[in-house]
């Protein structure tokens, strides 16, 4: 069942860019498209950069954010390059956000398709905000042009148990076209330290 639904325009990927970062807040329900400025491409080029001007300018100025604060974010990029196959590493992606441990911005290499799929869908980073009442899913449909947010309800907590259903129910026959990333059981365990 969608909790909130958010339907874009597809397009090309040009000189490694869409132009546009997806913005997704699960407080208010709010899914946005962002423009890519010229000054993001110049100075923070890449997955890390995209994501690090992301955060910067998502979290308020005025006051420390903690990891689990609702201000916090999400962010996740590939850069121009994500998706080239004919450099190694390219589908790798970056994640930044507060980490639970330093209370710090941190940031996390994570290989898979992610990332390039995620261009492949029309965008060049992800930012996730905010908290929802209950565990949720988020589809990406770069076939359809189209973001959902839907209550994962009944859905195993264990990561891998997870990746395999949602794989089944979005991929269908197609399941090398989905790529899932999930906290899985583990971000239960984050606690104060």
């Amino acid at each position: 069942m969608a909790i909130v639904e958010f339907k874009y325009n597809l397009r090309r990927v040009e000189k490694g860019y869409n132009n546009r970062t997806l913005y997704i807040n699960l407080t208010d329900k709010r899914i946005v498209s962002k423009p890519v400025t010229e000054k993001m491409k110049d100075i923070f080029i890449g997955g890390r950069g995209f994501d690090l001007w992301l955060l910067w300018n998502a979290l308020p100025k005025d006051r420390i954010i903690k990891w689990d604060d609702p201000e916090n974010e999400i962010c996740i990029a590939c850069g121009p390059m994500g998706g080239i196959p004919i450099y190694p590493g390219s589908g790798k992606s970056i994640v930044v956000t507060i980490s639970p441990l330093t209370d710090s911005v941190m940031d996390s290499n994570v290989g898979g398709y992610f990332g390039p799929y995620l261009k492949f869908s029309g965008w060049d980073a992800l930012e996730i905000q905010g908290k929802a009442k209950s565990d949720v899913v988020i589809f990406i449909d770069g076939d359809e042009g189209r973001v959902v947010v839907e209550s994962a309800e009944g859905l195993p907590s264990e990561s891998h148990r997870l990746a395999e259903l949602l794989t089944d129910k979005y991929g269908g026959k197609k399941k090398n076209s989905i790529s899932v990333v999930s906290s899985g059981s583990g971000a239960e365990q984050i606690r104060e330290v």
